[in-house]
């Protein structure tokens, strides 16, 4: 297994890190060791690196299976095709090519965890084995689309579920909303119910990752942009201080259209999602934006197979993390 090893190391010859720490964490850093989220916050303030996005739902789960090769027979209900996805999960995960030197974190999926991997939690496996911060989904799915959005479900269990990872060293979340036209009023709802909840995330000790997806089909999908980026930067605006913030959000039409989300003293990092372009579409465009870092699902997996042997499996997903990595350091 050599050619996989974790001692490898990678540099990120363009990448240009952007952050804002104060004299003072420097100084107490150096007279007490960092608690786990201060390790973590300085991995994604100082390191190069994507996120992986692992957190196939139930409606998503289906279709991620099918691309891996496992279709709908190997099933007859949920527990059994969460089952086979985990599976697919603990594979990815527990390969020696997917680790903390390239990869800054991964999302999960509640019921991912709520599972183990290599006999721990699978939280505590990203971080403690593989150096990677943990981060997990919280939203419970799309409402029907009404004014060309899809805000978020209501979550009354969010309290109990930011406890439970809150114990189990989770970094932040992730929460999507579908945007698919470029309607003002649709758009500053999805963005306001983002911010509301972000807000409560951020109060319970997590940083969350708001994710306001502009459908990559939209047929006015630059005017999306345009209105999504005025509500963005606006309630950034209006965060206390001490509220970090992510956002996860769609490869747009113009590079560096969010380069002022980027800059914004309250922005923790900006990521791209996929959208359903292939990972050589997804790359090429991630490259243009600079200071962006890939968060990727089906552009990650691509190319990966239940039926590949170990060496086959690896070389395939040591070579996707490669080429999303380079694409996240421009």
């Amino acid at each position: 297994m050599a050619p996989y090893s974790d001692s490898r190391t990678y540099f990120c010859i363009h990448a240009e890190v952007r952050f804002k720490i104060p004299a003072s964490f420097h100084a107490v850093r150096n007279q007490f060791p960092m608690s786990i989220a201060e390790q973590q916050l300085n991995k994604v303030r100082t390191q190069a690196g994507f996120i992986a996005a692992l957190d196939q739902s139930g409606g998503s789960t289906p279709k991620a299976l099918d691309l891996y090769g496992i279709n709908e027979d190997a099933y007859t209900n949920d527990e059994e095709m969460f089952s086979l996805v985990h599976e697919m999960r603990t594979r990815i995960i527990s390969s020696p090519v997917f680790n903390g030197n390239r990869i800054l974190g991964a999302i999960l999926f509640e019921n991912t965890l709520d599972r183990d991997i290599g006999g721990m939690n699978s939280a505590r496996y990203l971080w403690e084995v593989k150096n990677v911060l943990p981060i997990v989904k919280v939203d419970k799915g799309l409402a029907d689309e009404e004014d060309g959005v899809q805000v978020m479900k209501p979550n009354p269990g969010l309290p109990a579920l930011l406890d439970k990872a809150l114990g189990r060293n989770v970094f932040g979340t992730k929460m999507r909303s579908v945007i698919k036209t470029a309607n003002g009023a649709g758009i500053e709802r999805v963005t306001r119910q983002q911010f509301e909840v972000g807000r409560q995330i951020v109060a319970a000790g997590l940083v969350p990752i708001i994710e306001p997806e502009v459908d990559i089909h939209a047929p006015d999908k630059s005017a999306a942009e345009v209105l999504l980026r005025d509500q963005l930067l606006a309630h950034l605006d209006n965060l206390g201080s001490d509220e970090l913030v992510m956002f996860k959000l769609t490869l747009p039409e113009e590079p560096g259209f969010y380069q002022a989300c980027q800059d914004h003293p309250n922005m923790l990092k900006v990521v791209a999602l996929s959208g359903g372009y292939s990972r050589v579409e997804a790359n090429r465009r991630l490259a243009l934006n600079h200071g962006m870092a890939a968060s990727f699902s089906r552009a990650l997996t691509e190319g990966l197979s239940d039926g590949q042997s170990e060496d086959e499996f690896n070389a395939m997903l040591d070579s996707s993390i490669q080429s999303i990595f380079d694409a996240s350091c421009t």
